[in-house]
């Protein structure tokens, strides 16, 4: 007798996302560290802090008390500094309106406190149009200038080639000179620093730009157009202040509304004893228009002209070098929008 088949029913091969198949089934995502690890038997970083390394060091490394209020500090300092930047590179120009309220001390000091913290590479440009000071603050002249570069903006193969005419101080922060005979740093233009500017968004992830005196010079278009955020140098006189608060004005009139807003305004002491101003009526009144005011204190070491050492400066002066640099970074990575 013949058999008579039944064709099987046809089943459809779809695949399932585990919580289809079975909701007490979990997926390998939830096999977190913070799940899995039981915490009494990871070994904690040793303390920092005087008692806290007392109580380790006598409980033979049994009670671990955590960090003391000053290297928590530091290192939450350290993490706002340290925070990657995505994209491309960002500029940062440093201006004023007035010689001698420490410029390029400023730049000098953010440049080392970004380069002594992170681990991408940082330039400070000297784009002053008259013999600027940059380098002899770092300290590592190597005679090469923004005008070697220029000529061989077109010749850059790899940083190796950036690095032969760049000098570096030891925190790794990279200086580019302006030329020193003042006719030539006069033909220094818009299209030098473009040409500047277009090196070092290759190598760079933040580019400082040291700016002349004054906000009209040759230079200033380029920088202005280019900059991410801004730094303002103010000194503590009357005359000062106004200039640097007429400098925001400006610039709020000529289209750069959104970066005032944005910047960062410097309160240099830069002379011994006590200030004739009121400090606090100064910050109250630059901190109504831009996002962030920063003291930096008279030191002695930066006074007398010479090369400035991060590490040989006072403890307050480089505290407020490094949150000059958190402020920078923060406002590095919120967008600006139009003016």
């Amino acid at each position: 007798m013949e058999r008579v088949r039944t064709p099987a029913p046809e089943v459809a091969l779809t695949s399932k996302r585990i919580g289809q198949i079975d909701d007490q089934r979990e997926s390998s995502d939830l096999l977190t560290a913070d799940r899995l690890l039981d915490p009494r038997q990871i070994a904690r970083p040793e303390p920092e802090g005087l008692f806290q390394q007392l109580v380790y060091s006598v409980s033979r490394q049994r009670i671990n008390l955590g960090d003391g209020r000053r290297a928590r500090e530091r290192k939450e300092l350290d993490r706002r500094i340290s925070t990657p930047l995505s994209g491309g590179a960002r500029f940062v120009p440093v201006l004023s309106r007035k010689g001698g309220v420490g410029k390029t001390t400023v730049t000098s000091l953010l440049g080392m406190a970004l380069a002594d913290a992170r681990d991408d590479r940082i330039i400070a440009v000297d784009a002053n149009p008259d013999r600027g000071t940059l380098a002899d603050r770092v300290g590592r002249s190597n005679g090469r200038t923004v005008r070697d570069l220029v000529r061989a903006h077109d010749e850059m193969a790899g940083y190796n080639d950036v690095s032969s005419i760049v000098a570096r101080d030891a925190t790794r922060l990279d200086v580019l000179a302006s030329d020193s005979d003042p006719r030539v740093s006069e033909a220094f233009s818009d299209d030098d620093y473009r040409q500047v500017a277009d090196v070092a968004a290759h190598y760079y992830s933040i580019v400082l730009t040291d700016t002349g005196t004054g906000i009209v010079h040759s230079v200033m278009g380029a920088t202005l157009e280019l900059a991410d955020t801004l730094v303002i140098v103010a000194g503590l006189s009357v005359d000062e202040a106004r200039l640097a608060s007429e400098t925001l004005t400006w610039l709020e009139t000529n289209g750069y509304g959104s970066r005032v807003r944005d910047a960062v305004v410097v309160l240099n002491n830069s002379r011994p004893g006590a200030p004739l101003v009121r400090e606090n009526e100064l910050e109250a009144h630059f901190r109504s228009r831009v996002r962030t005011v920063i003291r930096m204190p008279y030191d002695p070491r930066i006074a007398a002209g010479s090369a400035i050492v991060f590490r040989d400066l006072q403890p307050a002066t480089r505290q407020a070098a490094r949150e000059l640099a958190a402020a920078v970074v923060e406002g590095l990575r919120a967008p600006v929008g139009a003016a």
